[in-house]
């Protein structure tokens, strides 16, 4: 059974539903319904059409429950209403249903969080993950949305910042190797750029080819993670940081900044330094003051305490990562590195160690964990 294919034709199935005249969650359930099926039948019998196979069952579903639940006259009316599967559309059903799902009667938070859940294919526990709040919190959310949903056409589209803020969870999600999703979701971000020619979707498109660039680079053959400065430059991607720069300084030269474009220039000071010495931290500082202005983000502040320690000294870094919740995600890791440029191994280890513990990812865990035992071990020598 092809997972990946299965997870890939979703959004395309749960689109020509909603085209159809579906709601949105009748929509989604009948499609897990097909999806059910489709394991069922497929390792015995694999249909040569997999997404008209998909499209088939699924409204089969959603007529059988409409018409389980709803009256004589609104089961014949959905019954005149079925159509024979056709040829699917030219547009991008996937891009369509993220904007669907940006929906004016949810909120940016919920509408996000409905789209990364039944679009993107990410899981409550990684939703909750990047919104940093417990995971109970989020599946209320999400199921607040749906009841908010429950029944409304999907003909109104939402705004593109919230489509935009999916894009940009789904590519941190993918990017983070847990899910590969961050391919998709340059895509995506693709069409949106060219479709719109709105500087912030240029902006995010700049930032997704940027990091993506580096992707090479940042595991080694047994999994393990690359930190930024041992990361081997020759095998970052220069096509992918040329055209990042090139469409980054076309967004920039309208004038009008946010956060995308401010998180893309300091990617692109990264991708610019031949060694990690060469790194123009004072510059990347300037531009995380521009991004915390614009966002007021913790994250964004976490990272420039970081990038103050590089720029200034780890002592300045710390200063700047007391004045920070130390309950933020990555704050213990972040103290861990400043605290070891600073010549304090002993401290170092002991947060190193602390963080491998609150680690969510593996390979993260995994990473923290070396460099626990290597202060360790330097230590006992």
């Amino acid at each position: 059974m092809d997972a990946a294919l299965l997870r890939t034709l979703t959004p395309t199935v749960i689109a020509v539903l909603v085209r159809r005249g579906a709601d949105f969650a009748a929509a989604e359930d009948a499609v897990q319904d097909a999806l059910i099926e489709a394991v069922r039948v497929w390792p015995q019998d694999r249909p040569r059409d997999p997404q008209g196979w998909l499209i088939t069952v699924a409204w089969r579903k959603f007529l059988d429950a409409a018409r389980a639940e709803a009256s004589r006259r609104q089961r014949e009316e959905l019954a005149r209403a079925e159509l024979a599967p056709g040829p699917v559309t030219a547009v991008d059903d996937t891009l369509q249903l993220y904007f669907l799902c940006a929906h004016p009667s949810l909120t940016p938070a919920s509408a996000v969080a409905l789209t990364l859940r039944a679009v993107g294919g990410l899981t409550t526990r990684q939703i909750a993950q990047a919104y940093l709040v417990p995971e109970a919190t989020m599946a209320q959310r999400i199921s607040r949305a749906k009841r908010t949903v429950s029944g409304i056409r999907f003909n109104q589209p939402g705004d593109l910042a919230t489509v935009l803020r999916v894009l940009y969870l789904v590519f941190n999600e993918g990017y983070s190797g847990e899910v590969d999703l961050a391919g998709e979701a340059i895509r995506l971000t693709r069409q949106l750029a060219v479709m719109t020619k709105h500087e912030e979707a240029a902006g995010l498109l700049a930032l997704m080819l940027l990091h993506h660039a580096r992707r090479p680079a940042r595991t080694r053959p047994d999994g393990s993670l690359v930190p930024l400065a041992e990361q081997d430059r020759g095998r970052w991607d220069t096509r992918l940081i040329t055209e990042g720069v090139d469409v980054l300084q076309a967004a920039l030269a309208r004038d009008r900044l946010g956060e995308f474009q401010a998180q893309a220039a300091i990617a692109a000071l990264h991708a610019d330094a031949r060694t990690a010495e060469e790194t123009d931290w004072v510059q990347i500082v300037e531009w995380y003051d521009e991004l915390v202005r614009l966002t007021d983000s913790p994250v964004a502040r976490l990272n420039r305490a970081v990038a103050v320690g590089e720029a200034d000294g780890p002592r300045a870094g710390l200063a700047a990562l007391a004045e920070l919740d130390p309950a933020l995600p990555r704050h213990t890791a972040a103290a861990a590195y400043l605290h070891e440029r600073d010549g304090d191994p002993v401290t170092a280890a002991r947060l190193y160690a602390d963080a491998a513990r609150a680690a969510s990812n593996l390979a993260e865990r995994d990473h923290l964990t070396r460099q626990a035992a290597r202060l360790n071990a330097r230590l006992r020598g």
